[in-house]
């Protein structure tokens, strides 16, 4: 489906009781993260700045709580019918920024690979709560 160059991958995991408000939170700072190499060698550069684009994917196991027994509980990830349009939010508001952002397909099997350029993963949770 989607494929990008140079920028983020970007996995979204929508979790029950999240908003409008927590999909714009994510998706300015996804737009606004400075992690790029400018000049000097230090993180300074947006996506705008360096022409990058996003691929977006939900992926609900984000929200997997594996801490008893052997098997993850997905009790805290949204519902489809929730988290699909919230993912959407995510994609609208980073292209307003002039961003470009390819997607997967929501609630199917994908495979996904992505070259790992750099020693920068980043959580982001608009509850803050690491």
């Amino acid at each position: 489906m989607g494929q990008i160059e140079n920028g983020f991958m970007v996995l979204v995991g929508a979790q029950d009781g999240d908003t409008e408000s927590d999909a714009r939170y994510c998706a300015e700072k996804i737009a606004g993260l400075r992690v790029f190499e400018d000049e000097n060698e230090k993180m300074n550069l947006s996506l705008r700045d360096v022409g990058g684009s996003v691929l977006l994917v939900s992926q609900f196991t984000l929200l997997a709580d594996a801490r008893r027994g052997r098997r993850p509980d997905f009790i805290q990830a949204a519902r489809p019918e929730v988290a699909e349009p919230l993912c959407e939010t995510v994609k609208a508001i980073i292209e307003e920024k002039g961003i470009r952002v390819e997607t997967g397909r929501f609630r199917t099997h994908m495979v996904v690979s992505l070259v790992n350029d750099g020693p920068v993963t980043i959580l982001l949770d608009s509850r803050k709560g690491f």
